[in-house]
């Protein structure tokens, strides 16, 4: 079983890091850590984070299971088999911004 203090390293490490260095190579519409953050928090969520998730930073209070999806989903997104575009405009609908 992983450790909460290891989900939350994997996850600064896949949103602070590694989401941004892929960014402008992959022409994505995002390059803040905070963005990747909201985006993939969103999808495990299915809606606003912060309708689900009480406290700040969010991942600090989300939890596990949320934490591990959104984590996974980040993956997905580094790996290319899931489209940042397209869930960062699902994101910001849920979000009434498009």
């Amino acid at each position: 079983m992983t450790s909460r203090g290891e989900r939350e390293r994997h996850w600064l490490a896949l949103t602070r890091e590694t989401l941004p260095a892929l960014a402008a190579a992959r022409d994505w519409p995002v390059r803040a850590d905070h963005c990747f953050q909201r985006i993939l928090l969103d999808h495990a969520c299915g809606g606003r984070w912060y309708d689900h998730i009480a406290g700040r930073p969010a991942y600090a209070h989300a939890a596990d299971a949320i934490l591990d999806a959104a984590s996974a989903l980040g993956e997905q997104v580094a790996a290319g088999t899931a489209d940042l575009t397209t869930l960062n405009a699902r994101s910001l609908r849920w979000r009434g911004k498009r």
